[in-house]
């Protein structure tokens, strides 16, 4: 076994999805730390040999009504200071980009539903060149602004940045290859079904979508996550 996999998770749906699998095959042991099971504070930062902070509905900027968030940004930021591997997905990633003295702000509207990215040339040399192509599952109305020091590896006409690495051990995705598209996200249209009748948004449209993308989906991102991991083991 080469280690721990410790995944900070907010909301239950939103777990390490597609990736767990790779994580288990390359010989990982992988702990959740579910929000609300305990202080953050307790937990040791540097101690799993991959740091995994995931997707949930809150902002980076609700501390006052969310004190777990300046926690966690105190975690991340231990955990960037000694070059250890990092995962940000959505707001995970947005906590990593605001530790690291990048912005997160309010996007011109909400991104919801498939669609691909538009790789950079630092992408198309990354993990991510295996999504070249591939719609991906989009969940987010803030983003964040790539930090110093750290390259942009993708991009929407809604979102200018949507991933960054700082180096081969730190990797932000604002958008959703973890997702499970192929089980339909059923948990996902349950548990947000009031952010989706608000935006205007119709589940049957992302089912329906997931339905046409999640294989293809799945084998990319599986695809991707290998080549990362492999990366940062070795």
């Amino acid at each position: 076994m080469l280690g721990t996999v410790l995944a900070i998770r907010h909301i239950h749906f939103e777990d390490l999805g597609t990736v767990e699998p790779v994580l288990r095959d390359a010989g990982y042991a992988i702990r959740y730390h579910d929000i609300g099971d305990g202080g953050l504070a307790a937990l040791d930062p540097l101690q799993p040999e991959l740091l995994a902070v995931l997707g949930g509905p809150v902002g980076v900027h609700d501390g006052d009504a969310y004190p777990f968030l300046a926690e966690e940004r105190a975690l991340i930021a231990r955990r960037l200071e000694a070059g250890k591997p990092l995962l940000g997905i959505c707001l995970g990633a947005q906590q990593i980009a605001m530790a690291l003295g990048g912005a997160v702000a309010p996007g011109a509207a909400k991104e919801i539903g498939f669609s691909p990215l538009a790789l950079t040339e630092a992408g198309r040399d990354s993990p991510l060149r295996h999504l070249d192509g591939v719609p991906v599952l989009h969940w987010h109305g803030d983003g964040f602004r790539t930090p110093r020091g750290a390259a942009t590896l993708a991009s929407t006409p809604a979102c200018p940045n949507q991933a960054f690495a700082l180096g081969d051990t730190v990797l932000a995705l604002q958008f959703h290859p973890e997702a499970d598209a192929c089980n339909g996200l059923e948990r996902w249209l349950v548990g947000h079904a009031c952010e989706l009748a608000a935006s205007g948004i119709d589940p049957r449209a992302i089912r329906a979508d997931a339905a046409r993308f999640g294989p293809g989906l799945r084998e990319a991102a599986r695809a991707m996550f290998a080549d990362w991991i492999e990366g940062f083991a070795t």
